[in-house]
């Protein structure tokens, strides 16, 4: 809702928004833009008198436990019958197939979708056109830092968006993607999340499959092969031009990697076509750079020059984002901030970094792995079993588990001693404080805030 807001005040529109606990990068961006931002949902914002008023997901009509609404700016708005619409619908209609004055003709929409990689992989593909010289349009979950911000409209004929699965809003429980129709889609990986919404995997994968039917024939899907449910997805139908990555020696016509993350050779139909050599680690980044690259080849821009472009990705706030760094007789102690909640999400996260730090002599130093189960899936408890082995990479844990309702010392005492449960952030501080040593890398990952404990650790650290 952030990147509309920005999009729309680039358009030239007034824009204001509501939300409760905004916080960096988003409500710093937010403000920049000069976008007044409003603590909560009062109906006295109706005195705004908007021409429109979008509704983000995060709103319903759930009511407080003394019966009163828990948006009542949502009530005033059904009840004065004024117009509102959902985000991807405004976006749709305003954006994806509206041309910018710059534009010779409708927008060529490529849509990134998946589990996981979403973010990072709508940045890469982004920077791809960008250096290509395509000025696209974008549209971010996150802060890209080649760019600085999470959206613009772009001068070209291209937007690059972020396809959420999510449901759209309260009034359209389709996922938000469904709203884009792409000429391009990326389908990552796919895996169970979303538990508030989705009941199971299979669920999930229909809305898949139903991106995948608002895919024109002349476009192009692009699928990783290694990704079972996902070829169950195109089992359903599919009536464009497929382009595979990954899977390797399985994908004899599609993009596969040869090398290290952090220097590969990219090959399709098994012919080398370039050579990616930049500063990003993690197998996964490797599957998101294949994807980024079929995807830019269908608007024309050559393996070779992707690669390039690649080669000067600086990746996305709060991606292994390094938030500080405390030098300490013995070795220095490094503090990042990174987007993980989903268990897979972590595992991949926590083995880029101990892949990095084996890669740079450092393997004997250790991590410690700061996180909060705060997704709603997290905190239905659906995937607790998961969680040891999500951290199984980490030489110590620490779970923040305020506001849970399932018991995280249960869930995490296969780890024995390598894990601790705080109630609140501040006990969580004084754990992570006792056993911090020099030399240690204080990894820290939640969906949210996380109450400010990046600021809070290198504040204490140096003192």
């Amino acid at each position: 809702m952030g990147g509309l807001a920005a999009l729309a005040r680039e358009a030239g529109h007034k824009v204001t928004g509501c939300d409760t606990g905004v916080y960096p990068p988003m409500s710093d961006q937010l403000r920049g833009l000069g976008i007044e931002l409003i603590e909560g949902y009062s109906a006295d914002q109706m005195a705004f008198e908007p021409d429109v008023f979008v509704i983000g997901n995060v709103v319903s009509r759930a009511r407080q436990p003394d019966g009163s609404p828990r948006y009542p700016l949502m009530e005033a708005i059904l009840n004065s019958g004024k117009p509102y619409t959902s985000g991807p619908q405004w976006l749709s209609g305003h954006v994806l197939h509206h041309p910018t004055h710059h534009a010779t003709g409708p927008r060529h929409v490529l849509a990134i979708a998946g589990t996981h990689g979403k973010t990072t992989t709508t940045a890469m593909l982004a920077w791809i056109l960008e250096q290509a010289g395509l000025k696209p349009g974008f549209l971010v979950g996150g802060v890209p830092l080649n760019f600085g911000v999470s959206a613009r409209l772009g001068d070209g004929n291209t937007f690059v968006i972020e396809a959420d699965e999510y449901d759209t809003a309260f009034f359209d429980k389709r996922s938000k993607f469904v709203h884009y129709h792409p000429r391009t889609a990326i389908l990552n990986n796919l895996e169970f999340d979303h538990a508030d919404i989705f009941d199971d995997l299979a669920a999930i994968e229909r809305q898949f499959h139903h991106l995948v039917r608002t895919v024109p024939s002349q476009g192009r899907v692009v699928v990783n092969a290694g990704e079972a449910a996902l070829q169950r997805v195109l089992a359903k139908g599919c009536w464009s031009e497929q382009m595979l990555f990954g899977g390797g020696l399985l994908n004899k016509d599609g993009f596969t990697a040869q090398g290290e993350p952090h220097d590969f050779q990219v090959l399709k139909a098994g012919q080398v076509v370039a050579h990616v050599q930049w500063g990003i680690s993690g197998v996964h980044n490797q599957l998101n750079a294949l994807a980024a690259i079929a995807a830019a080849e269908h608007v024309g821009v050559a393996p070779e020059t992707a690669a390039q472009a690649l080669a000067t990705f600086q990746n996305v706030k709060r991606r292994m984002e390094v938030r500080g760094v405390v030098a300490q007789s013995g070795g220095n102690i490094t503090v990042y901030d990174d987007f993980a909640h989903h268990p897979t999400a972590i595992h991949t996260t926590v083995d880029g970094l101990r892949r990095q730090l084996a890669a740079a002599g450092k393997g004997s130093e250790r991590i410690l792995a700061i996180f909060e189960p705060r997704s709603n899936t997290m905190k239905l408890g659906a995937m607790t079993a998961q969680l040891p082995w999500s951290l199984e990479q980490a030489d110590l844990a620490f779970c923040h588990a305020g506001g849970l309702d399932w018991d995280a010392r249960a869930a995490l005492a296969p780890m024995g001693d390598r894990a601790q449960v705080a109630g609140t952030i501040e006990q969580l501080l004084e754990q992570v404080l006792a056993a911090v040593r020099p030399g240690d890398h204080l990894l820290c990952m939640s969906n949210g805030g996380f109450g400010g404990i990046h600021a809070r650790l290198l504040q204490a650290l140096k003192a």
